[in-house]
C-alpha cells in the first residue's frame, strides 16, 4: 500500500490511458483523509480537471448543498472518483480506463479506511459493489463487505437531468447519516 504522498506522485505521475495525456490537472480527492464516510462518484468533469478537485461544478455543488442541509460535517467525508482524470466530453469512463485506475482507488480507501462508502452513481457502484448491478435496481439498498457499509445511490448530475430523482437521493443520504449515527 502507498502512503497519501506516494500515491499522489503515482497519480501524477502516470499514463497508463489516453486520460492521463489529455488532462489538466489529477483528480485524486477531497475532504477528511481520516473521515468515517466516504463519496465515490464516476470521474472528473470540466471543472474539476481545470481546479484539481473533485466535484466543484454544478454536480458538487448540488452534493454540497444536500451534505449541509442533512448536517454533514466537512470532518465527516472524503470525495474521490473511480478515474482520476477527465473523459473526453464528460463520457463515461471506459472499463480500461476504470480498471486502471482502481489500484489507485482501492489504495485510497485502504487509507480512509471508511466505515461507510456512498457509491454516487452506477459507475461507481459497479466498480466498487459488482460489475453486474444496475443503479436503478439496487439504489438506497445497504452492502456490507468487509465490514464496511456501502450504499449506492443516484449522482448528483442525474438530478440535474433529472429532479425526478431529488427526493430519493436526499432520502438515501439521509439512510447514510442514520447510519454513521448507528455505527459510529
Amino acid at each position: 500500500m502507498l502512503t497519501w504522498e506516494q500515491l499522489i506522485l503515482a497519480c501524477e505521475g502516470c499514463q497508463l490511458c489516453e486520460l492521463g495525456k489529455l488532462r489538466n490537472n489529477i483528480v485524486i480527492g477531497r475532504g477528511n483523509i481520516k473521515a468515517p464516510v466516504m463519496f465515490i462518484g464516476e470521474g472528473p468533469g470540466e471543472q474539476e480537471d481545470l481546479k484539481g478537485e473533485p466535484f466543484v461544478g454544478a454536480a458538487g455543488q448540488l452534493l454540497d448543498v444536500l451534505l449541509e442541509a442533512l448536517a454533514f460535517k466537512p470532518e465527516d467525508y472524503y470525495i474521490a472518483n473511480v478515474v482520476k482524470c477527465r473523459p473526453p466530453n464528460n463520457r463515461v469512463p471506459t472499463d480500461s480506463e476504470a480498471e486502471n485506475c482502481l489500484p489507485y482507488l482501492r489504495n485510497q480507501v485502504a487509507l480512509i479506511r471508511p466505515k461507510i462508502i456512498v457509491c454516487l452513481g452506477s459507475t461507481a457502484a459497479r466498480y466498487v459493489i459488482s460489475k453486474e448491478i444496475k443503479i436503478t435496481q439496487i439504489r438506497g439498498q445497504w452492502h456490507e463487505q468487509k465490514g464496511c457499509w456501502i450504499m449506492p445511490t443516484f449522482h448528483p448530475a442525474a438530478l440535474l437531468r433529472d429532479s425526478t430523482k431529488k427526493v430519493l437521493l436526499f432520502k438515501d443520504i439521509k439512510n447514510v447519516k442514520l447510519k454513521m449515527a448507528e455505527i459510529l
